[in-house]
Order: structure tokens, then C-alpha cells, then sequence
């Protein structure tokens, strides 16, 4: 007897039996064709596994555009009646960050074991920030600036490629790709193939490091380059795709909690981009305009081509993507604007081409795609205001300037705090030991200072992080995204509503469900691969966390999970 799948963007049901073969079927959806129904070989190992993040999406996101994405059903509707969706996956630590959630997903870790605790963190022996891909120890490729100069050096374990390499003697190969360069080089690990950025301004190039051992780009990047896709997406327009009543799900087009380009007034469309590009730093406009997402595609394309990824006999490739305009779009304009709508049905278009070329070129038996979201967003803090909701901007730099008072005030002048980001606090250790002062019971003042501080929910000390086991929800997702040797002395966390940004846009970090309710879906080649029944029906029937995700996708590999993997599934 079969299991067959009932999928909605709403939940998942099981229904029993025994056989390890899953058709997925929805009312308005016919049954695949019987072929797929019948009884699977013994695991076949997909030809190509393509992980795909979406740079802050939230889950609500397939709710709310549900029935806009039938307008094109091959994209994210054919990713979840076709495949796996979870609907209740989540990040199980705090900060919700680009690069924690890109290194959580690809290591089955979190930023405690992983270390990339941060966009960027306070490097506390060269007293200066450390940005989590930078490596002056390298130089670009493909670029003489220092956006070429960036690896996976700070990453402490090994990824889902990783081990695919290990696994195949090097055989296989692994690639990452991304508008940001920390969205391409964490999801592919350190022993990875290539990983390649793209730099906007004036340059309009694909790039990666030496750290891959390369001198110069593989010509396959070097034809991409020379087609020049910027110049031409520059001479686009960015209307609405569909008709203006589809964004009913948005607000107005205008509207006071969205942020304008650069050279605009007004945040409306249409965006005339090639008279906005002098004023918004040339090609990088592109990242915030989903033409940059569909260049990903172009740009995947071509690397599935020039490497023959997933064309090879006897090997299994992997193909690392991470779509980045949603996050800088998402940034700008919010949740609830058009823009944001729109940047999404585009991306689901984008998403439907890719599936279908997939399907011509490595043939629909042979791929396997696990797609989710680095993070998600709150909602802009004076919409919710402006609704009687709780909500707030928080500026960090006060709350600096008050502990370092409060600290002045008892304990007489002195330099006491030497940095604050991330919501990390870091004391002044060598003044405090001069002064022969106790830094745990310091630590524990600032903490109970900050939790006073006006929009602060709670704060938790460097030595409790660091030797005590937490029990509560919070301490406990503060503790997995704890290092002891890059996190502050302290680490407060906002209230629900609160971020640190500007009065328009939006932004993450939190360990609230906007920023931690993200998609999870796996498709392709699922019914060939060997996954544990108890990890498969974890997978539909219950909540999962972000570092679940390495571990599934590793036993449908047949590989073995990566090194800091935290095993909370059970093999």
C-alpha cells in the first residue's frame, strides 16, 4: 500500500502505510502519471542536488500569494503538490541574520558550533568588526577590489557539500551562487569547487576568490560577464507583472512606510532603471529589483552548463543558490508593499523556467531541490504603530551611551564599554581587571541595566551563556547563537515589534515568528533516496527546525551529515 501526501500552504496530512514511495496530490491537481507510482528501485542517488535559499522570505508569503502563484504554477506551486512542504519550520536561535541562517541551513548547526554568529561581529583581539566572508588572506577573481577579497575561512565545520565531496573521493562538485558573496560562499563549504558573487557598481561581474585555486575565471563565467546582463536589465523598466488589482494582498502603492530609490520622492511605480542607476551606485541598483533574482537564474544556468553539473556519469553535483533581491527588496519597501508582492511573483516565474530547463537538461528523475529562507522580517514598526499595535525603532547607540553612564556613575570614568552591535555588549575587560573589579558581577549589572533600557525584553550575561544550561525558550535560542569567544559580555534582546532600523522598511534579527517561520520544501528525485521513515514523517507531520534540514537532505543523499550537525534527527 502506498503513502500518499495531501499538500496545502496550510498544513500537511500523512496518510498510512508502509511503502516508502510519496505522491503528492491536491483537489485541483490531477495524480502524477502512474509511472511515478510504482514501486521505487533500491536509492539512486540524484544526478544533481540544488540547495536554494530565499533571501528573507517568510512563510506567510505562500499564504498570502497563494493564489497569485497559480498565475504560474511551475514555480512554488509545483515546488510544494510535487514534493515536501513543512509548514511549521523554524530558526531555533537568535540572531535571524543572512549569514547564521545560510551557515545554519547548509551545516545542520547553529552559529554556537558553526561560529558565523553574525553578519558581522566585534573581533575583540583586533578591536575592529570582522565581516563572516572577509579574508584578506585572498584575492578576487575576476575583480581587483576588495569585494573579491572574501572565503569561508570563519566557517568552523563542514556543509552538505562538503561531505558530498568527501564522500566521492572529490569527485563530485560543488558550487555556490549569489547576488552577496557570503550567500554563495557559506552554503558551499570550504572545500567547495567555486563559489561566485556578483559586483555591482561600476564592474557588472560574477567573481569568486583564489581561495578556490583559481587565477582567473573559468571561461564559461568570463562569456557570462562579456554578455553584459546588467547593461541590459539597466535599460528595463520595472512595472507590475500582473494587472494592479492581483496586489490586493498589498498595501496601496503608495505608501508611508516603504522606503524610495535613491532620486525618487515617491516609492511608485514604474522604476525607469536606467535613470536611477547614477543615483543609486550603477549596477548595484540591480539587487534591489528582481531582475537581479532572474540573473541568478541566468547565471545558474550557465553554471550547470559550463561545468556539467549533474551531467556526469558515476558522480552526484551540487549547485548552492541563494536568491538575494527579496531581502534587499524586502528592506526597502517592506512586507506588505507591491514591490515586495511583485519581486515574489517574478521570483516564482523565475522559479518555473528554472524547474522546467532542470527538466530538459538533467532530466526530471535525476535532480533533487531543497529550497528555504535564511531568515524572515517584522513587520514596519509605524504600520503597526499607526494600527494601535505594539511595536518600535530601537537606536542602539543610546542604549550604549546609557550603560556606559550607568557604569561611570558607580564605578567613576573610564572607557567601559568598547563596542555595542548586534545587540552584543563588550566591556572594557582590561579596565575592569585594572580595577580589579569582578567582570561576572559587572556582567550581570549591565544585564539587569539594559533589561530597564526602553524597548529591551530581556538580556542574558557572557557567563551564563557560557556555563549554565537554559531553560527558558529565549535563553536557549540566545545560547545556540552564543560563542564564547566572538559573542559580547552581554546579549539583550528586543521586544516583540522592535528592531533597529529606519522609520521605513524593515529588517530581522529576532527570535519572534516573523523572523523565524520560514519555507521548507524538498522536491525532484525524493522517491528514489533512501530517508529513514521516522525522519520522513518528521519531516511532514511536525515542526522542524532550521538545523533538521542538513540531516534529511543527508540521508536522501545516503551521505554523512555534517560535522557539527546537531542530530535532532534520529537516524
Amino acid at each position: 500500500m502506498k503513502k500518499i501526501l495531501y499538500f496545502s500552504f496550510l498544513g500537511l496530512a500523512l496518510l498510512s502505510c508502509r511503502s516508502k514511495r510519496y505522491v503528492a496530490n491536491v483537489d485541483e491537481y490531477a495524480y502524477l502519471d502512474s509511472a511515478m507510482v510504482n514501486e521505487a528501485p533500491v536509492s539512486t542517488r540524484p544526478k544533481l542536488l540544488i540547495g536554494i535559499t530565499v533571501d528573507q522570505m517568510r512563510y506567510d508569503y505562500l499564504q498570502r500569494f497563494e493564489q497569485d502563484f497559480q498565475l504560474d504554477p511551475g514555480g512554488f506551486p509545483r515546488l510544494i503538490f510535487e514534493g515536501l512542504s513543512n509548514s511549521n519550520t523554524h530558526y531555533n536561535y537568535v540572531p535571524t541574520y543572512t549569514g547564521p541562517g545560510h551557515a545554519s541551513i547548509f551545516t545542520g548547526t547553529t552559529p554556537a558550533t558553526h561560529g558565523i554568529i553574525a553578519n558581522d561581529w566585534y573581533d575583540k583581539k583586533r578591536n575592529a568588526l570582522q565581516y563572516c566572508a572577509k579574508d584578506t588572506n585572498v584575492v578576487g577573481v575576476g575583480t581587483l577590489s576588495d569585494a573579491g577579497k572574501m572565503s569561508p575561512i570563519h566557517l568552523l565545520c563542514t556543509t552538505i557539500g562538503d561531505e558530498l565531496k568527501l564522500s566521492s573521493n572529490g569527485k563530485s562538485k560543488v558550487i555556490g551562487i549569489s547576488l552577496k558573496d557570503r550567500g554563495a560562499i557559506l552554503p558551499a563549504g570550504r572545500s567547495a569547487d567555486a563559489a561566485y558573487w556578483y559586483i555591482g557598481g561600476k564592474e557588472d561581474v560574477w567573481a569568486t576568490s583564489s581561495w578556490y585555486g583559481m587565477k582567473e575565471l573559468p571561461k564559461w563565467v568570463q562569456d557570462f560577464n562579456a554578455k553584459g546582463y546588467g547593461a541590459e536589465a539597466l535599460k528595463k523598466e520595472w512595472q507590475l507583472l500582473y494587472p494592479d488589482s492581483i496586489y490586493n494582498e498589498s498595501l496601496p502603492d503608495n505608501n508611508p512606510y516603504e522606503a524610495p530609490f535613491k532620486g525618487l520622492i515617491k516609492p511608485v511605480f514604474p522604476y525607469k532603471l536606467s535613470e536611477l542607476s547614477n543615483f543609486n551606485n550603477q549596477y548595484d541598483l540591480l539587487k534591489a529589483t528582481p531582475f537581479g533574482n532572474t540573473m541568478t537564474v541566468e547565471f545558474a544556468k550557465a553554471a550547470i552548463e559550463g561545468e556539467r553539473l549533474g551531467q556526469r556519469q558515476d558522480v552526484t553535483d551540487m549547485l548552492c543558490m541563494s536568491f538575494s533581491a527579496t531581502d534587499y527588496v524586502g528592506h526597502q519597501f517592506g512586507p506588505h508593499s507591491r514591490e515586495t508582492q511583485d519581486t515574489y511573483l517574478r521570483l516564482n516565474r523565475d522559479l518555473s523556467h528554472f524547474i522546467n530547463y532542470l527538466d530538459s537538461i538533467i532530466g526530471r528523475d535525476n535532480y533533487l531541490i531543497f529550497l528555504s529562507a535564511d531568515h524572515g522580517a517584522a513587520n514596519n514598526p509605524a504600520m503597526m504603530m499607526d494600527k494601535n499595535l505594539a511595536a518600535g525603532n530601537f537606536v542602539s547607540d543610546r542604549i550604549e551611551e546609557f550603560l556606559e553612564n550607568k557604569l561611570i556613575e558607580k564605578y567613576g570614568a573610564g572607557d567601559w564599554v568598547i563596542n555595542e552591535s548586534n545587540q552584543n555588549v563588550f566591556l572594557n575587560r582590561e579596565w575592569i581587571e585594572q580595577k580589579k573589579l569582578s567582570l561576572k558581577s559587572i556582567q550581570q549589572e549591565v544585564a539587569i541595566w539594559a533589561c530597564s533600557f526602553e524597548g529591551v525584553h530581556s538580556a542574558y550575561t557572557h557567563a551564563e551563556l557560557s556555563y549554565s544550561i537554559a531553560r527558558e525558550d529565549f535563553a536557549e535560542r540566545v545560547q545556540r547563537g552564543f560563542d564564547q569567544q566572538r559573542s559580547g559580555d552581554v546579549i539583550y534582546v528586543l521586544k516583540p515589534g522592535w528592531i533597529e532600523y529606519g522609520k521605513q522598511g524593515t529588517t530581522h534579527g529576532s527570535g519572534y515568528e516573523y523572523d523565524t517561520h520560514v519555507p521548507c520544501i524538498v522536491f525532484g528525485n525524493i522517491w528514489n533516496c533512501n530517508l529513514p521513515e521516522n525522519a520522513f514523517n518528521r519531516m511532514v507531520n511536525e515542526s522542524l527546525s532550521i538545523t533538521d534540514i542538513a540531516p534529511i537532505i543527508s540521508d536522501l543523499m545516503n551521505i554523512t551529515r555534517p560535522s557539527g550537525c546537531l542530530n535532532s534527527l534520529k537516524k
